[in-house]
């Protein structure tokens, strides 16, 4: 059984989420992803996925909200302009489809990602790590990284 990255589903701080198809997303990096394992509270010991950073392209296509996703502000302006008013992606899941003998079927495995997050101020619900822009080519460009901005990484899409 061989996986296939399918899709990536942000989850923001206030539990909306976000699906974006493989098909739709252009460059990607997700920087040093580790484990780790522990509890909070009283809640079951599990395996976490921190990173150091990220950076992601999206066609405009993905702009549009999945059915299956809970977008309250997405659904009325667009999730483009959700991200760019809104800098509160706290963590990312990796979805896979199972690749048998180019047979694609649905995988229930995920990988849960967890971003830098530094809150702005004391409602903590906007990440100073997060930067956006919609660039000319009407593609939107994130940037979660605690020392460089969407503009450092991408200067010639400003």
């Amino acid at each position: 059984m061989k996986k296939m990255m399918s899709a990536l589903k942000f989850v923001f701080r206030n539990g909306e989420t976000w699906t974006i198809e493989r098909k739709h997303i252009g460059d990607l990096w997700i920087k040093q992803v580790t484990t780790s394992f522990g509890r909070i509270g009283e809640d079951d010991f599990q395996e976490i996925h921190p990173c150091e950073s990220l950076k992601i392209e999206i066609d405009r296509e993905a702009d549009a909200v999945n059915s299956s996703d809970i977008n309250l502000g997405g659904l009325e302006a667009g999730m483009f302009d959700r991200v760019k008013q809104y800098q509160d992606i706290e963590m990312m899941d990796i979805l896979y489809r199972d690749n048998n003998n180019g047979q694609k079927e649905l995988c229930t495995e995920k990988d849960r990602i967890y971003f830098p997050y530094k809150a702005i101020d004391s409602d903590g619900h906007d990440n100073e790590y997060q930067s956006s822009l919609v660039s000319s080519n009407d593609h939107l460009y994130i940037v979660i990284d605690p020392e460089k901005t969407v503009q450092e990484v991408y200067p010639e899409k400003v």
